[in-house]
């Protein structure tokens, strides 16, 4: 591992320059601080959500739906900490700004308070000792979130013995874990899973659930427009790195991420559950991926329509509500609009 120098590094021309710039002012990037402050007022914590109701809930729950739910948590056991350790050991050693290293920071915060949302989720709804074991190792013994998380894995760890991004080649698999990180992992894997909970909470079913994923969609919202803040950055400043193989490669993965999160809704919905089940849950999918192109500047290939007409309404009441809770249900207070239509 390479030991950072006590000299005054050179001053990095571009985002992804290789160094630690330690120069906050004058500031080169003042759009990441400015998210970075944004976050900061965006603080809530897990003793806040109230499960209690939730338990009463899954006793009225049928086979199928206790299924579903079991799958799900058992995908959140695992699902952000796999984003936490994408950004301690890449993103925060190749984002060369100290504006972008403050936000990056603030997030590994937020996804520490997702684990432990998930860990306190798991002990509230899966009291025996050995169903919490199995849910944990999840990444092991399930098939439908083992496929997840090779497909993570595989688009995300060329990057990771990588010290410094010196050549093209290297900035491109660098591109290429951020995308799958911001777009796949947070932006797909983690939109399906909400789709679940607004299913449940559509019918007046585990609202404990719901707060909390409310609060986790907000941070994940801001995750991912962090992240593709980073990407528009980079094209500017290197244009050539978006050529027609980037664009390929980026279309095959959204693809790629598609189907291991279809092979997950298989599991969960089996031969399907009022209002929820498998070819439903393609079109949601391949809607939100087309999402996700277009923001990375790529053509859309699904042309699909959202089917889940409760993602947005709950999606809209729940953080409506959000900027006008009393300080008891939020730490700090929080300013600013959400826009839904980009993100479902």
């Amino acid at each position: 591992m390479p030991v950072m120098s006590l000299h005054p590094p050179k001053k990095s021309a571009n985002l992804l320059d290789p160094g630690f710039e330690l120069t906050l002012r004058p500031m080169r990037y003042p759009d990441f601080y400015e998210r970075y402050r944004d976050a900061v007022k965006n603080t809530w914590t897990v003793e806040e959500v109230d499960l209690h109701s939730d338990v009463a809930d899954l006793a009225r729950l049928t086979p199928a739906e206790r299924h579903l739910i079991g799958r799900l948590v058992a995908f959140f056991a695992t699902g952000d900490s796999i984003v936490a350790n994408n950004l301690v050991l890449t993103l925060y050693k190749h984002i060369n700004s100290p504006e972008a290293r403050l936000y990056l920071s603030r997030q590994l915060f937020e996804e520490a308070v997702h684990v432990q949302f998930y860990l306190t989720l798991l002990d509230t709804y899966l009291p025996d000792p050995q169903e919490r074991a199995a849910a944990f190792a999840a990444i092991e013994n399930i098939p439908s979130i083992r496929e997840k998380a090779r497909f993570c894995f595989r688009w995300m760890d060329s990057v990771e013995s990588i010290d410094r991004l010196e050549t093209a080649t290297d900035r491109r698999r660098f591109l290429l874990n951020l995308i799958c990180f911001a777009a796949c992992i947070e932006g797909l894997f983690f939109y399906g899973a909400f789709a679940y909970v607004y299913w449940f909470r559509g019918r007046g079913l585990l609202h404990g659930l719901a707060t909390g994923t409310n609060w986790v969609f907000r941070d994940e919202t801001m995750h991912m427009g962090f992240a593709f803040e980073v990407v528009d950055t980079v094209r500017k400043e290197e244009p050539d790195l978006f050529d027609d193989a980037l664009g390929r490669q980026v279309t095959d993965m959204l693809r790629e991420a598609v189907e291991a999160e279809l092979q997950f809704a298989r599991d969960l919905c089996g031969d399907g559950l009022p209002g929820m089940n498998t070819e439903s849950m393609r079109q949601y999918l391949e809607c939100v991926a087309d999402q996700r192109l277009m923001r990375l500047g790529f053509a859309p290939v699904y042309g699909s329509e959202n089917p889940f007409s409760f993602m947005e309404l709950q999606g809209v009441q729940e953080l409506t509500n959000f900027f006008e809770r009393r300080p008891s249900a939020y730490q700090v207070a929080v300013e600013g609009t959400v826009d839904l239509d980009e993100d479902f």
